[in-house]
């Protein structure tokens, strides 16, 4: 019998636009910063250890991953920046069967289309949101529609 898994979906938090930096070296704003640390808290206030964090490279998602999660294992994925849900879905596919609990960090609108895809749920997914679906298949063979919400968390609206 499989274990049931937990994916969290996390859009990273709140980045400054810069004129003249390049999209991926876009850095957080200072409540970006506060609300990443945030989504950390509210995570394990949750009962979840993620073992694993699937991280896009742009400096935005990786300063929210080390600030949420800094004693997490990070594996950067540039499959993840600028990607599509089924994409994001083939990143997830090829987590350690052995893992339990993973968080995806990524960015809009795939971050938010992945999650409404495996669970359905109608909220938005402002930065540094976070949908947590659990799913009973294994990751190598998670399709749409298997996941169930159990929750949604957007730091505007807590």
């Amino acid at each position: 019998m499989t274990p049931v898994r937990t994916l969290i979906v996390l859009r990273h938090a709140k980045a400054d636009q810069v004129p003249g930096l390049a999209d991926p070296e876009r850095p957080l704003t200072g409540r970006g910063e506060n609300d990443a640390k945030r989504v950390g808290e509210e995570i394990r206030a949750a009962g979840l250890s993620p073992e694993l964090v699937l991280c896009s490279p742009a400096v935005r998602t990786r300063r929210t991953a080390e600030l949420a999660f800094p004693d997490v294992e990070v594996s950067y994925e540039r499959d993840i920046y600028e990607a599509y849900p089924d994409e994001l879905l083939e990143v997830v596919r090829r987590v350690d069967p052995e893992l339990n609990t993973v968080v995806l960090c990524g960015h809009n609108p795939g971050a938010h289309e992945l999650a409404l895809g495996l669970a359905g749920g109608d909220y938005v997914f402002r930065p540094g949101a976070f949908a947590v679906i659990q799913v009973e298949s294994a990751w190598a063979d998670l399709w749409p529609g298997e996941g169930r919400l159990v929750t949604h968390w957007d730091p505007k609206e807590h």
